[in-house]
């Protein structure tokens, strides 16, 4: 109970850290749908906030009826290849990724980097 308060504490003071983050996860997930699109991988995506998903499947995707229509095996695929260089995602496409204040832009480049690889390498 000690670490929640003192977490929320923390937050209340430096109310800077969520317009980092959200910043952080706007780039992160724009760079990875950009490095999709330029290599022909269909993408899409949904971010509110910290909280964002990549979906192989050209969307929108707003419910589970239109999500289970994803190409779970090329995410899959993403998945590993992302693992490989060092990049920890959520292993379902299904689950949301978030950013926290520990995050650096350059994660984020990292991120985008590793993503660029990966399309490149599924399309080789």
């Amino acid at each position: 109970m000690a670490a929640g308060y003192a977490t929320l504490r923390y937050l209340r003071e430096h109310k800077e850290i969520y317009g980092k983050i959200d910043k952080l996860a706007a780039e992160v997930v724009a760079g990875v749908a950009a490095a999709a699109k330029d290599v022909g991988v269909t993408m899409c995506h949904n971010r509110v906030g910290s909280m964002f998903t990549w979906f192989f499947a050209p969307g929108p995707i707003t419910d589970w009826t239109s999500a289970v229509k994803s190409d779970t095996e090329a995410f899959g695929r993403f998945f590993r290849a992302m693992l490989e260089n060092g990049i920890y995602l959520p292993p379902s496409q299904f689950e949301a990724a978030f950013l926290g204040a520990a995050h650096t832009e350059q994660d984020v480049q990292q991120t985008i980097a590793a993503a660029k690889q990966a399309f490149v390498m599924a399309h080789a």
